[in-house]
């Protein structure tokens, strides 16, 4: 006769990988890691990181890539909710942290209503360390009142799609830094749509597979941004930053580029 765990009994927790970078996980993210015994992993998460599991738990890969094919969230939920009435200790993996734009919430409220327990753990979200890597702040208080993590990709089917017009207004006029997630596809249309309202030559970053080796990013003015993605060949995953705290970077770049220039 198969064990079942009591609904009440049963437990999953979420825990934030990070942006890649295995020694970005936190304390708690690898204690968790470690005492699992069934594993959720998301495509983003990499081996480096898996490797603090067990030897013996189990690793079931559940990648969510965009434009991709894709295991269904439904079947996702479905499983943890599986695995944890089987009495297994089961840790969702997710990229980034599970409440910025991972379908967290999405998970703890399935669960919940099965009677099973959550914990979330947090994890370094790539908007953030991406930025970070460049060395420079996302609310550098010269140059910004506040940051905004917004996503490009909206839900499938959905009306609500970002009014990137309005936002821009607002963030031109209440000096906030726009952090875009799953926004390459869309690049096009929202750097339009922003230079209705914000000015050409605000700064931009886009920062590729970040805090990984392959870590690359490329720096333009808002005007620039398609041909510079066009350009330097730039795909997801990527994260893009608007707004005047990547001035004095652009300024420094600018400022090479001449002097090899004249050089």
């Amino acid at each position: 006769m198969a064990h079942t765990t009591p609904p009440h009994l049963s437990h999953v927790t979420l825990v934030g990988a990070g942006p890649g970078d295995p020694e970005l996980l936190t304390l708690k993210a690898v204690k968790a890691i470690a005492a699992a015994t069934v594993l959720l992993v998301d495509d983003l998460v990499s081996d480096a990181i898996t490797a603090h599991a067990s030897p013996t738990a189990r690793i079931i890969d559940v990648g969510k890539r965009g434009g991709c094919t894709s295991t269904p969230q439904a079947f996702i939920e479905k499983l943890m909710v599986q695995e944890a009435l089987a009495g297994e200790t089961v840790v969702r993996l997710k990229g980034g942290d599970p409440f910025i734009f991972g379908r967290g919430g999405e998970e703890v409220e399935h669960l919940q209503a099965r009677g099973i327990a959550v914990t979330v753990i947090n994890g370094i979200t790539s908007g953030l360390a991406g930025v970070t890597s460049l060395g420079v702040s996302l609310t550098h208080r010269e140059h910004a009142h506040g940051v905004v993590f917004i996503t490009g990709h909206a839900k499938q089917g959905a009306a609500d799609s970002v009014d990137w017009a309005a936002l821009g207004r607002t963030a031109q006029q209440a000096k906030l830094t726009l952090v875009i997630y799953m926004g390459m596809r869309g690049a096009t249309q929202l750097q339009q749509a922003l230079l209705q309202h914000m000015r050409p030559d605000t700064p931009v970053a886009v920062i590729h597979q970040v805090s990984l080796p392959t870590q690359r990013h490329a720096l333009c003015e808002l005007h620039h941004l398609h041909d510079t993605i066009v350009r330097e060949q730039l795909a997801s995953p990527s994260v893009i930053v608007v707004g005047d705290v990547l001035k004095g970077l652009l300024a420094l770049q600018n400022g090479a580029e001449l002097q090899a220039f004249a050089g």
